[in-house]
C-alpha cells in the first residue's frame, strides 16, 4: 500500500478539496426568474458584482466540505477592462455551437485526498478578446467549427502566462499553495497575482444572521474566523498589499438601487481597475485578497508561497519539503495505478484524465422546496416559476460533496454521467464511487415514485439505467481485490433502492405493457428521426430499441446481484428468479413474439413508430440505439446457479414450458466447457450480424471507435414524412448542424467514449463464455479474423489513438492546431472533451468533460505487445 492508498482512508483528508465551481452563473440553482432563462438571469458580467445563494466559483479554487471558506485564484494583467476572477464563455445562445468556455486551463495532477493538486491556467499579456469572442462565435453558423481563445492569436509569439497552481497538505487542515508564474513572452511583462479568500454568503438569506470575519492580521497575514469551522489563517511570503470587501451582492451597480450595505463582492475589482474606493480602509470584510504586483522578466517565472491552516506561526521552513514529499507520494500511487501500462505517453494520458476527474468534484447545493418557495430574507419568486421547473421534485435536497461531470459546462451532478464516473474513480478512490452511486439512491434525491433524477435543468427527464451495472463492476472489482470479501452493506443498500428504480421504469415507462420501453429522450438528445421527449399526436408513441435494451441490461445487472446476495441471504432466491423472468419477457418482446424491434430485412435493431389503427414503421437509422441491445449480457457459473434450487428450478421451467423465450435469449440453457452460462439478448446469428456492421469501416467502425450513427447515412440520409414534415438524419461526424432536440450536442457521427467503454466491455463478457474459437471478422471484409478479446483490444486501441501521438508526433484530439501540436508548452497538456469528431479524432463539445472522458484511465490492451 503507498502513502496516499493508506490516506484514502481517513475521511478528514478530504475536508479540504477542489470543491470550488467554475461557473456559479448561469445555473438553475440562481436563476430565480419567471421565464427559466438562467443563462441571462446572472450573467458572466453581472456575476463578479452578484452574491451567488447557492454556490461559489473561482480560477483553480479550493473551500471545506461545506464550502464555507473558499480560495481561489485572480489575475490582472494591467490591460483587461475586469479581473480575471472566474473563466469566461459563451451561453448556450451565444455560441454557434451552444455554451461553451473560452479559456485554456489544464487540470494536470491530482490525488484522491487532493493532498497534492496541479492545474494550469494560460493566460494572454494582451486584453483578453472577450468581445472577439463573442462576436465571431455569433458570427458563425452551425456548418462552421467554433472560434476558440487559441484562434485569436492571444497566445501568438508566446505573449502570455503560465500560471501553475499547486496546493500540497502538510495536514489534512494545513494547505500549503505555490503559484508559478512563468511569463512566456521577449519582453518584461507586469502582472497582479490576486490569491483570494472569501465565505460563502449564507447570511443574506433570512435563516442565519451570523456573519464570518476575515481581518487583517501580522504582515502578510489574513485571519478568518466562522463559528463552524474556527480559526484560519491565510499567509503569503513576502509584503503583498492586503485589501478587504464584502462578499455582497452590488445592488447599484446591477439594478440601480444602494442598500448602503459597505464595500461589496466587486470591491477589489473596482478598486483595482479603477482606482475606486471600493476596498474597507479598516481592513476587515467578508472576500479579502493579497495583491502581488509583480514584474515578471522575459522566459522567467516567479514563485509566490502560501499557507492555508490553523497555525499562525507557520515559518515556510519545512514548504518544499512538503510540497517535493506530496509530489513523490502522487508519483508512487499513480504508478501503483497504471503498473500495468508500459506507454509513458499512455500513463501521462491516464494521469491527467484522472486528475480531471478528481479536480470536478463540486460542493452541490440545491434545496428544490427552499429554491421553489424563495428565501425568507428575499423578494418573493414570481408565481409562475413555482410550476416552471422541477416542481415536481420538491424532496430533493443536495448539500454533499458530489462528482460533475466538467465544472464550467455541466457545474451539476447528471445522473447517468456519474455511473460513468464511478468505473474511473473506483481506479483511485472505491469508497468515493460506492458514496456517489449512494448518493444518487437516498431519499433525498430519488423521487417518492422510485425515479432517479437526471440533473438540474429538468430532473424528471429519463436518463439510461446504468446504475446496477456499476455498482455491480465497483462490487465485484473489490472483491477481487480483497481476496473474496465484497462490501455486501453496500451492495445490499444501492439494490434494495434500484429495485425501487426498476419498477419504476416497468410502470411508468411501459404504456402499453408489453415489455417495451418508450422512455424518450435518454440522454442521447438529438440521435433520433423525431424529438422522442415530445408527446405524439393522435396516440401514436415510440417503441424505443435502446430504452428496452437498457431495461434488459438493467434486468440481467440484477439479476446478478441478487444472485451474490442470496449467498448471504438465502431469501434472494425468489428475487433473482424474479429478475430472471423480466429479463426473458423482455427479450421475448423485444426479438419477436408481442412486438418485434429486430429487423429481418437489414439484421438491425431500430426503434418503431406505432400509429393510429394499429400500424407500425421500424425508423431504419443506424446508430447506436441498434448496438445497445449488445449491451445485455452477462456470465454466471452453473455451479453457482445450481446451488440456488429456486432459481434452478425456474429456469428448468422455463426451458421446459416456454422454448418460445429459451430459444430468443442466447445459451442461458447450455454451459460452455467452462462450466459458464451466457444470459444475452443475442443469439449467435443476430450477433454476428450486428458485429458485421459495428466493425465495418463504411458504418459504424472508426480509426477512433466507434460512431454514433453509420457512415452509411452520409451517402444515404433517413428520411421521413409524417404530418407533412420531412424529418432527416444524416451521418455528422463532427458538431451539429441543426439545432434539433440537442442544441449543442450530438450523436449523429461523433466518438462518445462511455458507448465504446460500454462496447468494448460487452465484447470482453462475451468472449470468457465464447472463448478463442469464436472469431469475426475486423474490420469488416478485411478477411482478418479476430476473437472477441482481440476486436476489444483493437476498439480501445483506435480509443486511445485520440490522445496519443501519431507517427507524425501530432495528437488527434488537437485538431489542425499547429501551436497545440508543436509547441512545448501546449503539446503534452491535454482537454479532455465531451466527444470527438469520428474522422479526424479531433475534440469536440464540452472541452473539460473529464467526467466519462475520464474513462479513457480504464481503456486497456489486453496483449501489451501489440500496444
Amino acid at each position: 500500500m503507498t502513502i496516499e492508498q493508506e490516506r484514502v482512508k481517513l475521511a478528514n483528508w478530504k475536508k479540504w478539496g477542489p470543491y470550488v465551481s467554475d461557473r456559479q452563473w448561469g445555473t438553475v440553482r440562481e436563476d430565480y426568474s419567471a421565464d427559466g432563462d438562467a443563462w441571462n438571469y446572472i450573467t458572466h458580467d453581472m456575476a463578479r458584482s452578484y452574491a451567488y445563494r447557492w454556490g461559489e466559483d473561482g480560477i483553480a479554487g479550493i473551500c471545506d466540505d461545506e464550502q464555507l471558506l473558499c480560495f481561489a485564484l485572480s489575475y490582472w494583467n494591467k490591460k483587461d477592462p475586469i479581473l480575471k476572477e472566474r473563466y469566461f464563455g459563451l451561453t448556450n445562445t451565444e455560441g454557434n455551437h451552444g455554451e461553451d468556455v473560452k479559456e485554456l486551463y489544464y487540470y494536470l495532477d491530482n490525488t484522491p485526498t487532493h493532498s497534492y493538486m496541479k492545474m494550469l491556467y494560460k493566460y494572454p499579456q494582451s486584453p483578453f478578446p472577450y468581445l472577439q469572442l463573442l462576436e465571431e462565435n455569433r458570427r458563425r453558423t452551425k456548418e462552421e467549427p467554433e472560434f476558440e481563445i487559441i484562434d485569436t492569436g492571444v497566445f501568438d509569439d508566446n505573449r502570455y502566462f503560465d500560471v501553475i497552481v499547486e496546493y500540497a497538505k502538510r495536514t489534512p487542515e494545513h494547505i500549503l499553495i505555490r503559484i508559478s508564474i512563468h511569463n512566456r513572452g521577449y519582453e518584461n511583462v507586469a502582472i497582479h497575482v490576486l490569491p483570494t479568500i472569501w465565505f460563502r454568503n449564507t447570511w443574506t438569506w433570512g435563516y442565519d444572521t451570523y456573519r464570518p470575519q476575515l481581518s487583517s492580521g501580522a504582515t502578510g497575514m489574513i485571519e478568518a474566523y466562522h463559528q463552524s469551522l474556527g480559526q484560519y489563517y491565510l499567509q503569503g511570503e513576502g509584503i503583498p498589499e492586503v485589501i478587504f470587501c464584502d462578499n455582497e451582492t452590488n445592488t447599484a451597480r446591477l439594478y440601480e438601487y444602494d442598500k448602503n450595505t459597505g464595500y461589496y463582492k466587486d470591491g477589489i475589482n473596482n478598486y483595482l481597475i479603477h482606482g475606486a474606493k471600493s476596498i474597507n480602509p479598516s481592513k476587515s470584510g467578508t472576500k479579502a485578497a493579497f495583491n502581488y504586483n509583480l514584474t515578471i522578466p522575459a522566459g522567467e517565472q516567479m514563485v509566490i508561497r502560501l499557507s492555508l491552516s490553523q497555525d499562525p506561526n507557520f515559518s515556510f521552513e519545512d514548504f518544499d519539503e512538503i510540497f517535493n514529499a506530496r509530489k513523490k507520494e502522487a508519483d508512487d500511487f499513480y504508478h501503483e495505478v497504471f503498473k500495468e501500462e508500459i506507454n509513458l505517453d499512455t500513463i501521462n494520458i491516464k494521469r491527467q484524465a484522472l486528475a480531471g476527474l478528481l479536480w470536478n468534484k463540486l460542493f452541490y447545493y440545491y434545496d428544490v422546496h427552499q429554491w421553489l418557495k424563495g428565501d425568507l430574507g428575499q423578494p418573493s419568486p414570481p408565481p409562475k416559476r413555482l410550476s416552471l421547473r422541477n416542481d415536481g421534485w420538491e424532496h430533493l435536497h443536495s448539500k454533499e460533496i458530489l462528482s460533475v461531470p466538467d465544472k464550467w459546462e455541466f457545474p451539476w451532478f447528471a445522473s447517468w454521467d456519474m455511473a460513468f464516473h464511478c468505473y474511473a474513480l473506483a481506479l483511485v478512490d472505491r469508497e468515493f464511487a460506492k458514496t456517489q452511486l449512494l448518493n444518487l439512491v437516498n431519499q433525498w434525491y430519488m423521487h417518492p415514485n422510485g425515479q432517479l433524477p437526471a440533473y438540474e435543468w429538468k430532473f424528471s427527464d429519463s436518463n439510461p439505467p446504468i446504475h446496477a451495472m456499476a455498482t455491480w463492476e465497483i462490487y465485484k472489482a473489490e472483491k477481487e481485490a480483497n481476496q473474496g470479501k465484497g462490501d455486501v452493506l453496500f451492495l445490499e443498500k444501492v439494490f434494495h433502492k434500484l429495485m425501487l428504480n426498476f419498477n419504476w421504469w416497468v410502470n411508468r415507462r411501459d404504456t402499453q405493457g408489453n415489455n417495451i420501453f418508450e422512455a424518450g429522450f435518454l440522454g442521447l438528445d438529438n440521435i433520433g428521426v423525431i424529438d422522442r421527449n415530445d408527446v405524439l399526436p393522435g396516440g401514436s408513441y415510440l417503441e424505443q430499441s435502446d430504452a428496452t435494451g437498457w431495461m434488459a441490461m438493467y434486468a440481467l445487472n440484477l439479476l446478478h446481484i441478487a444472485h451474490e446476495l442470496f449467498w448471504h441471504n438465502p431469501a434472494y432466491t425468489e428475487i433473482t428468479s424474479k429478475y430472471f423472468e423480466h429479463f426473458l419477457y423482455i427479450a421475448g418482446a423485444m426479438n419477436g413474439i408481442e412486438a418485434n424491434l429486430w429487423d429481418e430485412e437489414d439484421n438491425f435493431y431500430y426503434d418503431r413508430l406505432f400509429l393510429p389503427g394499429n400500424l407500425s414503421i421500424p425508423m431504419k437509422v443506424r446508430s447506436l440505439v441498434g448496438l445497445i441491445p449488445l449491451f445485455v449480457v452477462e456470465t454466471i457459473a452453473d455451479k453457482d446457479i445450481k446451488q440456488d434450487e429456486f432459481f434452478e428450478k425456474r429456469r428448468k421451467w422455463f426451458q421446459e414450458n416456454r422454448p418460445d423465450l429459451a430459444n430468443l435469449a442466447s445459451h442461458w440453457d447450455i454451459v460452455n466447457n467452462k462450466g459458464m452460462r451466457l444470459f444475452s439478448l443475442m443469439r449467435g446469428f443476430r450477433m454476428k450480424m450486428t458485429l458485421k456492421r459495428l466493425l465495418d469501416e463504411n458504418e459504424f467502425l472508426s480509426d477512433y471507435g466507434i460512431r454514433s450513427l453509420s457512415k452509411f447515412h452520409l451517402a444515404h440520409p433517413y428520411q421521413f414524412t409524417w404530418n407533412d414534415q420531412t424529418f432527416t438524419v444524416k451521418y455528422t461526424p463532427g458538431e451539429s448542424d441543426n439545432n434539433m432536440f440537442g442544441g449543442n450536442s450530438n450523436w449523429r457521427g461523433p466518438i462518445w467514449l462511455p458507448m465504446n467503454w460500454l462496447v468494448i466491455e460487452s465484447l470482453r463478457r462475451f468472449y470468457t463464455y465464447y472463448g478463442d474459437d469464436f472469431k469475426v471478422e475486423c474490420p469488416t471484409g478485411s478477411e482478418r479474423y479476430m476473437t472477441l478479446n482481440e476486436v476489444a483490444d483493437e476498439l480501445s486501441r483506435r480509443v486511445l489513438r485520440i490522445f496519443e501521438r501519431n507517427e507524425s508526433g501530432c495528437r488527434p484530439v488537437f485538431g489542425n492546431s499547429e501551436k497545440m501540436q508543436r509547441d512545448e508548452h501546449f503539446k503534452d497538456y491535454l482537454l479532455f472533451y465531451e466527444y470527438f469528431h469520428s474522422e479526424s479524432g479531433r475534440g469536440l463539445g464540452a472541452s473539460h468533460q473529464t467526467g466519462w472522458t475520464a474513462l479513457i484511465a480504464n481503456f486497456y490492451i489486453k496483449s501489451q505487445s501489440n500496444h
